[in-house]
């Protein structure tokens, strides 16, 4: 059993927990391992709670190694202020656009994160871009990102400037965000089917996504008190 750390013994975590941080920036600043950096700022934000280093070490991971999660994750940093960097959307969009572009973990949730930018306009001169959205989107949703599967369903359900509605797409996506776990996806498609909005009406299938929206909404309440 030599080796092992007793978690009860505060001091064995805290040789432990310090072994570690000089571990990862070994990793990071000499043997310059993109992974290793990314693992020092999780250590940073997670552990040591320096924010502000975090965001150092993640922008120098994205910026020259373009290492996809520390991108993601330095994305989120320019959204909410945090580590002492500004409120940058568009230093964000960039991020999150490597990371889509890049691949990885949070590749998927980057693409989610671009099509959003993109569909909101601020990092536009406030002008939608529900083209690049979509595309976007679609990446996320070939993903299996619930939230960009309805995105897209919406936008498809709605139109938008360069994209004619189109009710047959925008039951597809909205299924697919229904299997997914999307509440709303279930919501909507019980809807369409209803009402016959565009698909065929079928009181059978309306029934079922009922259902299952209601099911869903339910699972959820039982989650947060425990979350």
């Amino acid at each position: 059993m030599a080796g092992l750390v007793d978690f009860k013994n505060e001091e064995e975590v805290k040789e432990y927990l310090d072994n570690l941080g000089t571990e990862y920036s070994y990793q990071c600043f000499k043997e310059k391992q993109p992974d290793g950096c990314n693992r020092l700022a999780e250590y940073l934000e997670n552990i040591k709670k320096n924010f502000e280093s975090a965001a150092h070490i993640l922008k120098i991971n994205c910026d020259e190694n373009e290492h996809s999660e520390s991108c993601y994750k330095l994305g989120g940093y320019y959204v909410t202020g945090k580590g002492g960097l500004p409120v940058d959307l568009k230093a964000a969009y960039s991020c999150f656009l490597k990371s889509c572009n890049k691949g990885g973990k949070k590749s998927i949730d980057s693409c989610h994160n671009v099509g959003l930018l993109a569909h909101d306009g601020r990092v536009n001169d406030e002008k939608p871009d529900a083209l690049k959205a979509r595309d976007y989107y679609i990446k996320a949703c070939d993903g299996n990102f619930a939230a960009s599967c309805f995105n897209l369903s919406a936008i498809y359900l709605q139109g938008a400037q360069g994209i004619p509605k189109d009710m047959n797409m925008a039951l597809h996506f909205s299924e697919k965000a229904c299997n997914l776990g999307h509440v709303w996806g279930c919501a909507n498609s019980s809807r369409m089917y209803k009402l016959g909005d565009g698909v065929t009406k079928n009181d059978e299938k309306a029934e079922s996504f009922k259902n299952k929206a209601r099911d869903l909404h339910k699972m959820q309440q039982e989650r947060t008190p425990q979350i």
